[in-house]
This record gives C-alpha cells, sequence and structure tokens, in this order.
C-alpha cells in the first residue's frame, strides 16, 4: 500500500506536468482546428530559460528561493509568450486560408527549427541544475517504505491547480474567453461581429507558451536536468494526453495529462519501465477505438 501510495503522489505530479502542456495544444485546436506541433519545443524553452536564469541569479547573489523562484518565472513567462507570438504570426496566420496541410507542415518545420536553434546555442550536452528546493512531509510509514511528498511536487500540484482553475475562469468569464468561444464556434461570423480574430488567436497561443513556459520551469526544478530535445517528447506525450481526454476540451486535456502521469508511473513500478510509453500510447489507442472524440470531447459537427 505504502508504494502504492507513492507512485500515486508520483503520477499525479507528472500528469500535472503534462496537462500544462495539453492545455496549450487544445486551446489552440479548439479555436483555429490545428495542431501546433512546436509548442513541446516551447516548454523546452521555459526549462532552458530557468537553468539560465537561475545560474544568472546565483552570480548575481539572489539567494532567497521564492524571490528567485518568481523571477525566473516571470522571466521564461514572457519570453515564451514571445515566442509563441511569434511562432503564430510566421508558422500559421500566412496560411491560415491555406489548404489544411499547410500549417501542419509549417509547425513541424518550425519545431525542428526550434530544437536545432537551442542546440546551436545551448549545445546538445546536458544542462544541470543543482536542487532548489529540498525536504518534504513524510505521509505514511511502513515497515520497509515510506510515502513522502516532496515540497517541489506540492508547488507542482498546487500550481497547477491554481493555473488550471484561473484558465477556467479566463476562458467561461472574461471578453477573451468569449472571444475565444465565438472563435471556436465560426471565426467568420466572430469576425463580422467585431471579435478581433487576430488578435484572440494571438493571445490564445501566448496563453498556451505561457502554461508551457511554467511547466519548463518546473520540471527544470523537479529533475534537475534539461537538454535540447526534451521537448520533443514530453510535446507527444501532451498532444497524446489532449486527444485523450479529448481534443478541444480543457477539462479533457487536464484529465488526460492526470491519466498518462498515472499510467507512466504504475507502470514504471509495477512492469518494465522500457515500455511505459507503449502502454501509454496503447491505452489512447484503446480509448479512441471505443470513444474516438476522447474522453470528454464532443463530436465535431460538419457545418453545411
Amino acid at each position: 500500500m505504502e508504494y502504492f501510495l507513492q507512485q500515486l503522489i508520483n503520477g499525479i505530479t507528472l500528469g500535472a506536468v503534462y496537462a500544462l502542456i495539453a492545455i496549450g495544444y487544445t486551446m489552440v485546436y479548439g479555436i483555429i482546428g490545428m495542431i501546433n506541433f512546436a509548442h513541446g519545443e516551447v516548454y523546452m524553452i521555459g526549462a532552458f530559460i530557468a537553468v539560465i536564469g537561475f545560474s544568472v541569479l546565483g552570480l548575481l547573489g539572489v539567494s532567497w528561493v521564492p524571490l528567485a523562484l518568481i523571477i525566473v518565472l516571470a522571466a521564461a513567462m514572457i519570453l515564451t509568450g514571445l515566442y509563441g507570438w511569434a511562432i503564430e504570426r510566421i508558422a500559421y496566420r500566412p496560411l491560415r486560408g491555406s489548404f489544411r496541410l499547410a500549417p501542419l507542415i509549417s509547425a513541424i518545420g518550425m519545431s525542428i527549427f526550434l530544437q536545432n536553434y537551442v542546440q546551436i546555442a545551448q549545445g546538445a550536452r546536458i544542462k544541470p541544475l543543482q536542487p532548489m528546493i529540498r525536504g518534504g512531509v513524510e505521509l505514511m510509514h511502513g515497515e520497509t517504505f515510506s510515502v513522502s511528498l516532496s515540497y517541489m511536487q506540492i508547488i507542482i500540484i498546487v500550481l497547477t491547480m491554481l493555473l488550471m482553475g484561473g484558465f477556467s475562469w479566463l476562458i467561461a468569464a472574461t471578453p477573451l474567453g468569449r472571444a475565444q468561444r465565438a472563435c471556436e464556434q465560426d471565426r467568420t461570423m466572430a469576425g463580422l461581429l467585431g471579435v478581433n480574430v487576430d488578435r484572440t488567436i494571438s493571445l490564445t497561443f501566448v496563453l498556451g507558451a505561457v502554461l508551457a513556459a511554467v511547466a519548463g520551469v518546473m520540471v527544470s526544478l523537479y529533475y534537475g536536468v534539461v537538454d535540447f530535445y526534451i521537448g520533443f517528447l514530453a510535446g507527444l506525450k501532451a498532444f497524446t494526453a489532449a486527444v485523450l481526454g479529448g481534443i478541444g476540451s480543457l477539462p479533457g486535456a487536464m484529465l488526460g495529462g492526470l491519466l498518462i502521469g498515472l499510467i507512466e508511473a504504475f507502470w514504471s513500478a509495477y512492469f518494465s519501465i522500457e515500455y511505459k510509453d507503449v502502454a501509454a500510447f496503447s491505452i489512447l489507442v484503446i480509448v479512441l477505438i471505443f470513444r474516438p472524440t476522447g474522453l470528454l470531447g464532443r463530436p465535431e459537427i460538419e457545418k453545411v
């Protein structure tokens, strides 16, 4: 039981990170019907900004961890927001009226470009980050195993819950959220009714990039290592989480992220760790066979 509870905590923590990235996928898809395959690289850039930011603050003598964390989070959110805005302007907006495959190819090209750009700028070696938040709470003590919840896991879970609640409120109760829902239903009609479609789509990319930045900062602190390739696999799993929960559904992205995290944690604990990715993608295939729109997705109605 102690081992099971520990893996449950680890799975929820990992799932929270996937959920933050998956929300960016599902927000962009909900408005323009396209997958931003460069989103994983934005998450990777957020992780690198965290490593660089903490290193610079250490050289400047900023040793109080809460202050350093706030400064790095703010810097990562601002800079990755600019990356998200640039991706939309360069890779999506010029091709918005083109055939559906063109923006997809452009996004894949942007993903490869960002990978190589970071590899050239930062090098291909793994970048370590010294542990900054140590310690935790012991929840249960067994004869051979103790269940602990680290402070870093608490921060990740609480911050994810706050961000998800904030974004749910933003979409449900703010003018930007109403504009996003209008563009999701019909961009042409939304534009005729006074919604600034270009600005709404750009802000959606920026918000998705901000969430990816938070995930990148949390992962860099949690695992202590980053490299230029972490965005590919994390982005692929977050995309899987968005599809599993129902692409275009914000609660679905949250649910899908938690499920992928739990599947990976429990499979790694009780079976061969080499096949944890196979298990996650197999569950996705099984779910889509019986529910093609995902767990919380709605079937698309073709407008005639």
